[in-house]
């Protein structure tokens, strides 16, 4: 029934740009971590099929800069009520294809939804509250002011097309992290996810898809669902893509660093580790261990804190 919803085949096409785009590469099984069933198929885009979803992708941003910036968070907003109004059936299929629980698959899809609605107002946001969201991501100094010398400028200022290269624990919030971002800001984007979830990247996408084809920009938001080594590094390589979020391994991370670096292009890296946690002798030792058993073996023991 989920898969019905979110109008998901028994085998898909594996790349859209504007339609989705009959792919010549391997065929991918997605299979229940929990059960070994498989679920359903998709065939993978190649290296041609990939070139073809980035020159459309260019296409796009060239027509989607020129898009008043509140005309886009406008768009930005109605894809955030699709997500809405699938965000039972899209939880669903995050747990069922990637195996966390079914409070974290509904809570995904809600942090998807916070930030299409964060996006929306970007740009309008007042200074106040640009310090406020400022400081909260620093330590103040004893009496110190939070509004104390403050001093915030932000731009919105389109790139191209960004590519953004996800992991299978969080399979569809990292996506919106950066889509919604840079769809407000101008830019377009080519989304390579994690070839563990296929299904939820397919699924995200035709949400997407739903409002960008009908405001005429279904080429802004392109997908690509390949093997790393082929459509991987054609991303990586690409100069029409002058910026790369890549979440993963710290390896990824370094490779992705290396290869963009060469070509002097910009990456933006978020990428795990095993983290040590230091517990005081004066804490709420109930709320520590809570909260350290949460980082470890939350989000079927993959987070990024684990």
């Amino acid at each position: 029934d989920v898969l019905r919803e979110l109008q998901i085949d028994t085998v898909n096409p594996g790349a859209f740009a504007g339609e989705w785009l009959p792919t010549g590469g391997k065929l991918l099984e997605s299979r229940n971590p929990a059960t070994g069933e498989l679920l359903a198929s998709v065939r993978q885009a190649t290296q041609k099929d990939y070139d073809l979803v980035s020159a459309r992708a260019h296409q796009g941003f060239l027509r989607w800069r020129e898009v008043p910036a509140p005309r886009r968070g406008e768009i930005v907003r109605l894809i955030g009520e699709r997500l809405r109004a699938k965000k039972t059936a899209l939880g669903e299929l995050i747990t069922l294809e990637m195996g966390k629980i079914h409070a974290e698959g509904q809570g995904e899809v809600q942090e998807m939804i916070d930030i299409a609605d964060f996006s929306v107002d970007v740009d309008t946001l007042s200074d106040a509250a640009l310090r406020t969201l400022a400081v909260a991501y620093r330590p103040l100094d004893a009496g110190e002011d939070a509004a104390a010398g403050e001093s915030l400028e932000r731009d919105l200022i389109f790139v191209g097309t960004v590519g953004i290269i996800t992991a299978f624990n969080f399979p569809a919030a990292v996506w919106s992290w950066n889509a919604m971002i840079a769809a407000v800001c101008g830019d377009s984007m080519i989304w390579k996810p994690s070839s563990l979830t296929p299904l939820v990247a397919l699924a995200t996408q035709k949400i997407a898809a739903e409002v960008m084809c009908a405001e005429g920009f279904g080429d802004v938001m392109t997908l690509v669902i390949g093997q790393g080594s082929e459509v991987g590094d054609c991303i990586l390589q690409d100069r029409r893509v002058p910026l790369i979020s890549a979440t993963g391994s710290c390896t990824l991370g370094g490779r992705v660093a290396e290869t963009v670096g060469k070509r002097f292009g910009r990456t933006i890296l978020e990428l795990g580790g095993n983290n040590a946690a230091i517990v005081m002798d004066d804490a709420d030792l109930d709320l520590a261990l809570r909260a350290v058993s949460f980082g470890a073996i939350g989000t079927a023991g993959q987070r990024c804190t684990s």
